[in-house]
């Protein structure tokens, strides 16, 4: 037999899936669509107007685009695996160029910042596991990619690091 206090949480309870079903149900399209398996794409993240927003879509959109050039170099289609390629230099390119252009100081507010530089250096680290992957002919066509992203991420960890200006 349940007591009083039962019924009580087994009411909360009800009422809050039910709450959570419906607020998912009633959900926008545009939020929806944010929420999509594909991820953000690159113009999505342009036309972002939060610059550190705008970064953190753009590193998803450039992880997004590494998952499809993975996808299409197991194909066999290697103009898709270049155009990934070129999509992932832009993101990155893209977020910390958004980061840079806030004017805040990496190392007063660290957040936006540590977190470009997390994701990048994941980054770093499956495309040069996935490198290590591709034939030996083909691995040429990321080592501009790996430059690029290794510069905005030595940049991003500079800017965390560095002491006091003089």
């Amino acid at each position: 037999m349940m007591g009083t206090r039962g019924h009580i949480a087994v009411t909360v309870l009800a009422l809050a899936c039910g709450w959570m079903s419906a607020a998912g149900a009633g959900r926008p399209p545009q939020q929806a669509q944010n929420r999509s398996a594909a991820g953000p794409d690159l113009k999505q993240a342009q036309a972002e107007p939060n610059l550190d927003k705008r970064s953190k879509l753009a590193l998803e959109s450039a992880d997004t685009a590494f998952e499809t050039m993975k996808a299409a170099y197991e194909k066999g289609e290697n103009t898709q695996v270049a155009a990934a390629a070129t999509e992932i230099q832009q993101s990155v390119e893209l977020a910390y160029t958004s980061l840079t252009q806030t004017g805040k100081d990496p190392r007063k507010s660290p957040k936006w910042f540590k977190r470009a530089e997390i994701q990048t250096r994941d980054l770093l680290r499956r495309l040069d596991s996935f490198q290590h992957d591709m034939s030996f002919g083909d691995r040429s066509m990321l080592d501009s990619v790996k430059t690029s992203v290794q510069q905005v991420h030595d940049n991003l960890l500079m800017g965390l690091m560095e002491g006091k200006h003089k």
